[in-house]
């Protein structure tokens, strides 16, 4: 294959990838993008998108079969067919990759198949499904965007069957009637509980104490409720060793439990095994960064556990290479990855940018849903610095009544001195989508008064965020105001 020459190579076609690639071309450089699959990447062709395209369908059928009679909505005869559901996903998600090269198209990118190797500060080998090789150079730089992997169990090897990772798990055509789950991360309980409200009977085993580590805890614990009320049992304080096959095609998982062992609404244990019979193990204990393997180390790039670190504009240790997305560092998010690519993308092009947000957002799409944006409570005491909180409940919203999903609440976090808001954590319905108030309202540095006394519409699930904050400064209307008395200047 003939050589090719271009301004920017971007290695990785994913959400970081492809919007770095766009607006590339939006400002008028002559970019190549390299993906070895399909671009959209692990989130539009088995993350983020097929997931919750599956959680939506899961809710909806949970919804009408254990909860429409209360609304006077009588089903009979309702049923999954996993099938037409997975179908439907895959409709989805050709969509959303055709748009994407759609895209490409109309903002001059080219898109080439294959696998990249970098052989120099400005130059890319590519190899494609044939075997063919080709070196393209790019006279400005180099976006190493490549994403990040599944991580494997090496006891729980992947046989894409009955021990399955995340991508393996929402292309399941039969729902298992046993799930056992390694790992009380996002991951885990997002298709966890997807196949629990489609019927599989749900084990959950969490090595540290807690689910979704990291979390606030109070949120945590609203869906940790859910999860058992529906008949789950969880397990933390506890490693998967192994497994056997038994005869009839199950599964025999040995558990180790510590000494503070967790089951279900919290049975204690300690120092013993347990073997747990399922059908289907979904290992979901993390994503691995895809930094190694594209001969970065070789001309002096730096690599770190496979994460490629870059600074406040992209740039890594080697000029003319730059890092965006979860290869570049933590959070792994699409969002965080599609931001980056745009800063990098201005940077390139001769534009002042520079990744410069007060937070990152962030949503997880378990039953009720979390949101959460900026310091947790316990974070922001860590700092020294005096907190004042407010609540709020989903229960006394009359639109969350008349949606039938009244479970978790808004909870805001302020410094007691100033009352700047420092973190807005929502657990409840549509919390992803109530979360984006309180990530603006971070980004511009506003106060509890701010959020108190913007007027928000009536009936909605948002002015539980107005509330929250009045509850904050002592001044709710739709609950009692406990704690700290009313402000009054």
């Amino acid at each position: 294959m003939a050589n090719r020459t271009c301004d920017v190579v971007v290695i990785g076609g994913g959400p970081g990838g492809y919007v770095c690639s766009i607006r590339l071309g939006q400002l008028k450089q002559k970019v190549i993008c390299v993906e070895k699959e399909e671009v959209g990447g692990v989130c539009l062709n088995w993350g983020c998108v097929p997931s919750k395209a599956l959680i939506a369908a899961s809710h909806t059928y949970e919804k009408v079969k254990d909860h429409g009679a209360t609304m006077g909505i009588m089903s009979k005869g309702l049923e999954v067919d996993s099938n037409k559901m997975q179908d439907w996903k895959a409709g989805i998600v050709k969509k959303l990759t055709g748009g994407v090269r759609g895209l490409f198209k109309g903002n001059g990118v080219e898109l080439v198949m294959g696998n990249a190797r970098v052989t120099g500060p400005r130059t890319v080998e590519v190899k494609n499904a044939e075997g063919a090789v080709e070196t393209i150079t790019a006279t400005k730089a180099i976006v190493i965007a490549t994403g990040s992997s599944t991580i494997e169990i090496p006891t729980f090897k992947f046989d894409g069957k009955q021990v399955i990772g995340a991508r393996e798990a929402v292309s399941l055509r039969e729902v298992p009637k046993r799930l056992l789950v390694i790992g009380g991360g996002v991951i885990g309980l997002e298709l966890g509980m997807v196949y629990q409200k489609l019927g599989s009977d749900l084990t959950v085993v969490e090595a540290t104490g807690s689910l979704l580590p990291g979390v606030d805890p109070e949120c945590t614990a609203v869906v940790e409720k859910k999860l058992v009320k529906n008949g789950a049992k969880v397990i933390k304080n506890a490693m998967a060793k192994g497994y056997e096959k038994n005869a009839d095609g199950s599964l025999a998982v040995k558990v180790e439990m510590g000494p503070h062992v967790s089951v279900g609404t919290g049975q204690a244990g300690g120092g013993k095994f347990d073997t747990i019979v399922t059908d289907v193990v979904l290992v979901a204990v993390g994503m691995r960064p895809n930094g190694g393997g594209l001969g970065l180390e070789e001309i002096g790039v730096k690599v770190e556990r496979g994460f490629v670190p870059a600074d406040i504009v992209g740039r890594t240790n080697v000029d003319g290479i730059y890092a965006i997305g979860d290869v570049s560092g933590m959070p792994m998010l699409a969002h965080k990855a599609s931001k980056e690519g745009e800063v990098v993308a201005e940077v390139i092009a001769g534009h002042k940018a520079a990744k410069d947000w007060v937070s990152i957002p962030a949503a997880i799409f378990t039953d009720p849903e979390i949101a959460t944006a900026g310091l947790t409570e316990a974070q922001a005491k860590e700092r020294g610095i005096e907190v004042r909180v407010g609540k709020f409940p989903f229960a006394a919203l009359g639109r969350a009544m008349a949606v039938n999903e009244t479970e978790g609440f808004f909870k805001v976090v302020a410094d007691k001195k100033t009352n700047e808001l420092l973190g807005v954590h929502i657990v409840g319905p549509e919390a992803s989508d109530l979360i984006s108030e309180g990530a603006l309202a971070l980004e511009m540095h506003a106060f509890l008064e701010d959020l108190g006394m913007t007027i928000h519409p009536h009936p909605t699930l948002g002015e539980g965020m107005m509330e929250a904050a009045m509850s904050g400064l002592g001044h709710a209307i739709h609950i009692l105001n406990r704690g700290a008395p009313p402000l009054t200047s």
